[in-house]
C-alpha cells in the first residue's frame, strides 16, 4: 500500500521467455517453486499451506524488496508470469503476460544544495541526514519550487489551537520567509493530543496552515515522536519514480507552491533556536537559508502482469470481473538490527500470492463472465501501474464490470476485515458491489466481521486513495478494496513472511474468489 534506463528489449525477452518455460517456476534466486496446481487440487478451497509456500518464496530476501525500477521488480514480474503460464491462464498483456509501463527515475543531481548563513559563516546541510526535499505532493498536485532563499523564522509547532492555548503563527512574520516548524507534539500535552499531533494527517494540516502566508519555503523537522516516520520515508523521497511522459517544467514560475523540505530536529541545528529544545518560542533567527534542488530523469520500462480466465457464457465472456494486487514494495532500506531488505510480505506479498491462488480456483471453476487478473507495478511510487493500465487497458475499460483489489490482507485480528469502496467511491457506484460482498460473506462457514471505519473519502488515513482500486474507480468502475489494515511493520524491514496469519489470508482469498464468482455469474452489472 502506498504511504518513482532499463534495456527494454532485453528485459522484455527475459520476461516472455520466463512466461513460456512452463512447469518450472523460480523464486528469483533460481530455486524451483512447484506450480500451484501440484500443491492444491483443482476445485479445492484456497488453503493456508499453499499461501505460506508462495509468500515465503515471493517475500524472500532474494527479491530484495521488489522495488519498482530495479532488476528485483523485473524478476518478481517474471515469477508471476511463470506461475500464470503453469496454471494455463490466457496472456493478456501487450506482450504475452506483461504490459510495458514507461516510467522514469527522478534523481537529485550533485548541484542540489542547502546552505544556512548567519552573516559570518555558512553551513551546508546534508541531504538525507539533515534534510530532504519533497519533490511532489502526488499525481495531479502542483509542484513545489526548486529554488528558495529567505530569512529563517522558527514558528514553533505551527499550531493554532485554542484548546492547547497556542497560536504559533501570529507571533512572527512569515511572508516570504523560510518557515521552520517542528512536526510533533509539544511537551506536556495529553496522550490523545500527542497521538493526533504526531500523526501523518497532521503533517498535511500543518502545511495547509502555512500556505496562506506565502512563505519562500517550509521546513518540517521531526522530533522524537515523528523521527521514525522520517527515517521510514527518507529513502523513498530520494528514489522518486514518475510517468515517462509527465511534463516537467524548468521554471519555478510554473511551480505555485513554496519549497517543502522534511528533516530531523537536532540540538545545534542552524534551523532551530540556539536554546532548543528548551527554547521553543516562535522567533526570527537572524539567519538566511538558500536552497537549490536540481533533478534529472532516467527512463526505464516497468511491467504490469496481466492474464485472463475466459468465462463460460459467450454472451458475457467479453466482459470482465477484474482482480488486482500490487507486486512491488520499497526495496532496500537503511539497516535496522542488521536487516536492510523490506520484504513486503503483507504489503503486498499477501495480496499478490492470494491472487495466484484465486487464479487457480478460477481455472478450475470459471464464472460466466471472464476474469481479468492484474498484478500492478509502481503502486508504492504513486499507483503508477494501475494508472497506466486504466489509461491504456489491454481490454476495453468499459468491459470491466467490477474490480476487487487486495492489499495487505494477512495480518491483525483473525475475524476483522476492512472493506473500502461501497461508501467512499463517488456517486454510489460501488454500493451494489458492497452488498454482494456482504451477501457472500454472510454465506461463508465462518464470516468475517466487516469493519467499515475506513470506507470514507475523507477518512484521515485516506485509505480509499492509497491503493490501486482508486484508479479503476476514477474510470467509473465499481470497486471493493479488501484489507486487514495497517500495523507496526508497515513499510518497515520487519514486514516478514513469518508474521502472516495464513489461515486468515486463505479465508480472505476465498472471500475474494467467491465475491468475484458471484459478480461473474450475474447477468447484470453491479450498478
Amino acid at each position: 500500500m502506498k504511504s518513482n534506463l532499463a534495456a527494454r528489449s532485453v528485459v522484455l525477452v527475459a520476461l516472455t521467455c520466463a512466461a513460456c518455460r512452463g512447469g518450472r517456476a523460480t523464486d528469483g534466486s533460481g530455486a524451483v517453486v512447484s506450480p500451484a496446481r501440484s500443491g492444491a487440487p483443482a476445485g479445492r478451497d484456497i488453503v493456508p499451506s499453499e499461501l505460506q509456500r508462495d509468500v515465503y518464496a515471493f517475500a524472500a530476501d532474494s527479491f530484495r524488496g521488489r522495488e519498482t525500477g530495479t532488476p528485483d521488480a523485473r524478476r518478481a514480474a517474471a515469477f508471476l508470469a511463470d506461475r500464470l503460464m503453469s496454471l494455463g491462464l490466457e496472456p493478456a498483456g501487450d506482450s504475452m503476460y506483461v504490459q510495458r509501463v514507461p516510467l522514469s527515475k527522478q534523481r537529485l543531481t550533485p548541484n542540489t544544495r542547502f546552505v544556512v548563513t548567519d552573516g559570518r559563516s555558512s553551513r551546508a546541510l546534508r541531504l538525507g541526514d539533515d534534510i530532504s526535499p519533497l519533490l511532489s505532493l502526488g499525481p495531479g498536485a502542483p509542484e513545489p519550487k526548486r529554488f528558495a532563499s529567505g530569512d529563517v523564522v522558527f514558528a514553533g509547532y505551527g499550531l493554532q489551537s485554542k484548546t492547547l492555548g497556542r497560536d504559533d503563527l501570529s507571533k512572527v512574520d512569515l511572508v516570504g520567509k523560510v518557515v521552520v516548524i517542528i512536526h510533533g507534539a509539544p511537551p506536556n500535552v495529553d496522550a490523545k493530543a500527542k497521538e493526533q499531533l504526531e500523526g501523518q494527517p497532521e503533517l498535511g494540516a500543518r502545511l495547509g496552515r502555512l500556505m496562506p502566508f506565502h512563505p519562500a519555503a517550509i521546513v518540517l523537522l521531526m522530533n522524537e515522536g515523528t523521527r521514525a516516520f522520517y527515517q521510514q520515508i527518507v529513502t523513498e523521497l530520494q528514489r522518486v519514480v514518475v510517468p515517462r511522459d509527465q511534463y516537467e517544467t524548468t521554471s519555478d514560475e510554473e511551480r505555485p507552491l513554496p519549497m517543502i523540505l522534511l528533516g530531523v530536529a537536532k540540538a545545534g541545528s542552524p534551523l532551530l533556536p540556539s536554546g532548543w529544545p528548551r527554547d521553543e518560542r516562535p522567533q526570527a533567527l537572524a539567519r538566511r537559508f538558500t536552497a537549490q534542488v536540481e533533478t534529472a530523469r532516467d527512463p526505464f520500462t516497468a511491467y504490469n502482469v496481466v492474464a485472463v480466465v475466459r468465462g463460460t457464457e459467450p454472451k458475457l465472456n467479453k466482459t470482465y470481473v477484474a482482480f488486482g494486487a500490487h507486486y512491488d514494495h520499497i526495496g532496500v532500506q537503511p539497516p535496522v538490527d542488521g536487516d536492510s531488505i523490506a520484504n513486503g510480505a503483507d504489503d503486498d506479498g499477501s495480496g499478490s500470492m492470494a491472487m495466484l491462488a484465486v487464479a487457480r480456483r478460477l481455472v478450475a471453476s470459471p464464472p460466466r463472465r471472464s476474469a481479468l487478473l492484474v498484478w500492478h507495478v509502481g503502486e508504492e511510487k504513486g499507483l503508477l501501474g494501475s494508472a497506466y493500465f486504466t489509461q491504456h487497458p489491454t481490454v476495453p475499460i468499459d468491459s470491466v464490470v467490477a474490480q476487487l483489489n487486495a492489499d495487505m490482507i494477512g495480518r491483525n485480528a483473525p475475524e476483522q476485515l476492512y472493506i473500502v469502496g461501497p461508501s467512499a467511491a463517488p456517486n454510489g457506484q460501488s454500493r451494489m458491489l458492497g452488498k454482494i460482498v456482504d451477501s457472500v460473506n454472510a454465506a461463508l462457514p465462518r464470516p468475517f466481521v466487516i469493519d467499515r471505519e475506513l470506507d470514507a473519502p475523507d477518512h484521515p488515513e485516506q485509505i480509499y486513495q492509497r491503493s490501486d482500486h482508486y484508479n479503476y474507480a476514477r474510470q467509473g468502475v465499481p470497486i471493493v478494496f479488501f484489507t486487514t489494515g495497517l500495523h507496526a511493520d508497515y513499510h518497515r524491514v520487519s514486514d516478514d513472511a513469518s508474521k502472516i496469519d495464513y489461515e486468515k489470508l486463505a479465508r480472505v482469498a476465498n472471500l475474494i474468489f467467491e465475491t468475484g464468482k458471484a459478480v461473474g455469474n450475474r447477468s447484470s452489472r453491479p450498478r
